[in-house]
């Protein structure tokens, strides 16, 4: 097991490698430059290149991106050029929002799809498994703006039991905002439901079909007993993987549930770097993203090949 994590985590380690050289070389192809966005558009050229020489832009590229890559893994990810405050405070306090929502939707939308799943499996060609199918792909299928907004609709203008807003205090606990969390956690639940449903009952339906499982049942062992010691360990395997791969997503990639419930978080702070051309901002978020989704692979690894002696002794 430990060759095993030692193998990929030398493969995430290149991975990240080669991501940051991309991250880099395309931020510095972006139009625009950095010496004219911190001075103003009319500035000398004398300041202009003043400038660029203590910024380090008049070294070659390649010496700027090993500059660079080494202040980020040491924590200095340097100034936004449209804020002027430090990146890191900045960036990881987004972080934390992003986690807490991601985990909120992760708790609500798993737990749900996993039992739905398998009562489909338990009940399939139902009218049961049907209506569990047909309801999840019709929750799946809707826009998340748009869900969002009936949502809003419903519980906020409507109803008044939440906030339509999730404009957080960044100094407020979870307790505070855990209202402001509910309304875009459920509009990311009915994306997930579908598609962790369905790997859960395509999973379950195969596991029921296989030797040992009818053995089990013949043996008269209860159906709770042959679900849990049986069907569940082999069954989620397919479904653990998918969570562990979701959790990138959840962090870095909301950026339309966001939007529609202003909330402030890893996904809006990207948008708003790419709008101003902040590069410096830009290329610390987008390699924490690219970060946390490879870390997110490794965990699917692992659990995968916990869960399975198969794929760790091969």
């Amino acid at each position: 097991m430990l060759r095993y994590i030692a193998r990929r985590l030398g493969m995430m380690v290149l991975t990240l490698l080669v991501a940051s050289i991309i991250v880099f070389f395309v931020t510095q192809m972006l139009p625009g430059d950095v010496a004219t966005m911190i001075i103003g558009r009319f500035a000398t050229p004398e300041a202009l290149a003043k400038l660029r020489a203590q910024l380090g832009l008049d070294r070659p590229t390649y010496i700027q991106y090993l500059d660079w890559l080494l202040h980020y893994v040491t924590g200095d990810w340097g100034k936004s050029l449209s804020t002027g405050s430090p990146i890191q405070p900045m960036v990881m306090e987004r972080l934390r929002n992003s986690a807490l929502l991601g985990g909120m939707a992760m708790l609500m939308s798993v737990p749900l799809a996993i039992v739905l799943g398998v009562i489909a499996a338990f009940k399939r060609n139902s009218w049961v498994d049907h209506l569990i199918s047909v309801s999840a792909l019709s929750l799946e299928g809707l826009p998340e703006f748009v869900t969002g907004l009936f949502l809003i609709g419903v519980f906020a203008l409507g109803l008044h039991l939440l906030p339509a807003s999730s404009d957080i205090d960044p100094e407020a606990g979870f307790v505070k905002i855990l209202p402001k969390l509910i309304l875009p956690s459920l509009t990311i639940t009915f994306v997930m439901l579908a598609y962790v449903a369905r790997m859960t009952r395509s999973s379950t339906i195969e596991v029921l079909k296989t030797d040992y499982v009818r053995t089990a049942f013949l043996k008269g062992l209860p159906r709770r007993e042959v679900l849990i010691r049986h069907v569940l360990r082999n069954a989620l395997l397919p479904t653990v993987t998918i969570v562990a791969i979701s959790i990138g997503w959840l962090i870095g990639g909301l950026i339309v549930t966001e939007t529609v419930f202003g909330y402030p978080s890893l996904g809006r702070l990207l948008l708003f770097s790419i709008e101003r051309r902040d590069i410096p901002l830009i290329q610390a978020v987008t390699m924490l993203i690219v970060t946390i989704y490879s870390l997110s692979n490794l965990i699917a690894d692992i659990l995968y090949a916990y869960l399975n002696p198969r794929i760790r002794l091969s």
